[in-house]
């Protein structure tokens, strides 16, 4: 993993996520404080939050933004994807995403990192955005410290 570039504006956005979950090690509770941090911190965001892998299902987890789908299937959609090949998906404009799961018509570009723990993919971080090509490989670089620090402070 490439370090994030110290001039990038998110740079100075990774201490405070350490600190925020330094609280507990409960999953539920750090998936929640993430997703309200990342949506409240990142602009140009309709919606981040986690899906969980439960057997060949990724389940709604904590979020912020409007309703989701609660069901997606493993190697489906942008996250199914995701957590299928365990490879960060950027996808500029998702409706040009063979696949996609629309759960909101207003998203246009979405990111999303596969967690992975102990060799085992445990869910996704998702980011949603009503602007197309929102995410550039800084903000992916970002994002996937981000989801290695949720994960490295949680109890997966």
């Amino acid at each position: 993993m490439t370090a994030l570039n110290k001039t990038h504006p998110c740079a100075d956005l990774l201490p405070q996520l350490r600190a925020l979950l330094a609280v507990t090690r409960d999953p539920v509770a750090n998936m929640a404080n993430t997703a309200a941090w990342l949506y409240h911190s990142l602009p140009q965001l309709n919606w981040a939050g986690f899906y969980l892998l439960k057997n060949d299902t990724l389940v709604l987890g904590p979020f912020q933004g409007k309703p989701a789908c609660v069901l997606i299937p493993l190697g489906k959609g942008v996250c199914g994807t995701a957590a299928a090949t365990r490879q960060t998906q950027r996808v500029p404009n998702v409706h040009a995403f063979a696949g996609h799961i629309a759960c909101d018509s207003a998203s246009n570009s979405e990111i999303v990192i596969p967690i992975v723990h102990q060799g085992k993919t445990w869910g996704v971080l998702d980011l949603d955005s009503p602007v197309l090509n929102r995410f550039d490989e800084t903000d992916r670089q970002f994002l996937e410290q981000a989801a290695e620090i949720f994960a490295a402070q949680s109890d997966l």
